[in-house]
Formats: structure tokens, sequence, C-alpha cells
């Protein structure tokens, strides 16, 4: 499986089943010490990844890890709007030196090296592959504990960088509560499967609305269905994130660290067992 892979196998003269995935990995910059990297993705979009990787990222830095994001959603990247970030990437001899947050979380994004933030990115698969590829090599990330990548939704191109290029620790799969959700699950987790990334559990976000003057849990996208989906596949649900006004209208005013934590606390248990 090369960087050039097209996925189409039958017309490919690799032999990749007979060699060790490891051997793809990218070194990392001299400048890093990274002990864990997160992928959190899932198999359709829409679902909250980069809510959800934002989440995961304060918790585990309120729990006192060192904590990065890279965000590898290069044409639509949306972390830097929830951290309230606008500095501009500073290189070195070194490398590229991550944007900080008010938390001290070490922050790669594309929107970061545009000069204008509104400007699209309209770049092919392989180049935007590249891209997420620096974000690694070319970063100097420092001593980090915990690296969650914010991935585009699907299966394609930029997953396929990050599960063959990154020495990826485990893979949190967010889900939303509908129909076809075991269909999502079932994708993402037969990717992480197919390059030997071990899935660490399911994130269930828009869970249901609970009423701020009563409490009652109204399910806006019908009973979830991650239950049965998560047994199939032998995996835990994490946490279960509910419809929340306030948190959408921290990521808009770029503040999501005030965010309460208390819905991803066992996701961040599950994560902190790993260190």
């Amino acid at each position: 499986m090369s960087e050039q892979c097209s996925g189409n196998c039958s017309s490919c003269s690799e032999n990749c089943e007979s060699r060790d995935l490891k051997s793809f990995q990218a070194a990392p910059n001299k400048k890093s010490n990274v002990k864990n990297v997160i992928a959190v993705m899932s198999g359709k979009g829409g679902v909250g990844k980069s809510t959800v990787t934002s989440l995961l990222a304060v918790a585990m830095a309120k729990r006192g890890f060192r904590v990065g994001i890279l965000d590898a959603d290069i044409t639509g990247p949306s972390i830097p709007k929830a951290f309230g970030i606008r500095e501009e990437i500073i290189g070195t001899d070194d490398g590229m030196i991550p944007a900080t947050s008010g938390l001290g979380i070490s922050i790669m994004s594309m929107n970061l090296l545009l000069p204008n933030p509104d400007e699209p990115v309209v770049w092919r698969g392989p180049v935007i592959g590249g891209a997420v590829k620096q974000f690694w090599t070319d970063v100097c990330w420092g001593d980090i504990d915990f690296l969650f990548v914010d991935m585009p939704p699907g299966t394609g191109d930029v997953p396929l960088t990050v599960f063959q290029s990154l020495p990826v620790t485990g893979t949190v799969v967010v889900t939303s509560p509908q129909d076809l959700v075991s269909m999502i699950v079932k994708k993402a987790v037969t990717m992480a499967q197919m390059m030997q990334v071990p899935v660490v559990g399911f994130v269930e976000n828009y869970a249901y609305f609970e009423c701020p003057d009563c409490g009652k849990k109204t399910y806006l996208f019908g009973e979830s269905k991650l239950d049965e989906a998560a047994k199939a596949e032998n995996l835990p649900v994490l946490a279960r994130l509910p419809i929340n006004p306030e948190v959408a209208r921290l990521c808009d005013s770029g503040k999501i660290e005030q965010a309460d934590l208390s819905a991803v606390a066992s996701a961040a248990d599950a994560l902190e067992k790993m260190k």
C-alpha cells in the first residue's frame, strides 16, 4: 500500500498483504514526542466529529495531560473556530510551531496557514493527503500525551493517509442515532481493522434533547440503534452526547474550553486507561 494507492487492488502490482503496515509510517518531526494518536472518525458526515474531538481534547487537558489536535479535515477545518484561535502558524528551521489554546492545547489546522480563513482549499485527494502527512512530519508537536486527529467524513484518502502514515494507537468512532448507524459503524470499524488500528469505542452525538425546564429527554432522531451495532462489533459505547445549544454557542464563539464536559467523562476515562 503506497502513498499513491488508488484502492483498486486488482490493478496493483504491490503485495501489501505480505508487508507490515507499520513500515509505511512516516517519521515524526524530530521535535515531537507523541505517546498516543487518537483518530476521531465516522463513516458519514454531519455527526459532529469536530465537536467531539474538541470536547475530548479539552477533557484530557483538564485532567492534566498534554494534548494536541491535528485538524485533518483540510477542506472543512473548524477546530480553530471552536477554540477561538486566529494566529498564523510560525515556521522555524525545525518545523512549524502549532498554535496554542488557552488551556495549552497544541493545534495545527489548514485555516491557520491561510491568509484568509474564508478562502476555500480546492485541492485533489493526493495533495490533501500530503498536507495531512506534513502536519505530522513537519510540525514540532513537542511532548504530547494525546494527539487527537479530527478526520473528514468517510473512509477515503485522508483516513487512509492517517492510518497508513501515523502511528494511530486508537480510534473513536462518532455516530448519530439513526437507522443507518449500523452501516456507518461497520464501514468505520472495518477500515480500522483493515489498517490494524484498535477501535476504542463509540461516541453517539445528538443522542437526545433534554428539556431545560422539566428534564424530560426527547429523542429527536428516534431511539438509538447504537447498542445493537456496538454489540455486533463487540465494542463499547463510550458516551452519549445530548443536543446542547450551549455547546454550539461556545463553538461559534471560540470558547469550547468552557463547555460542560460531563457528557464525555466516560469516554475520557477510557482514553486515560491507554496512558
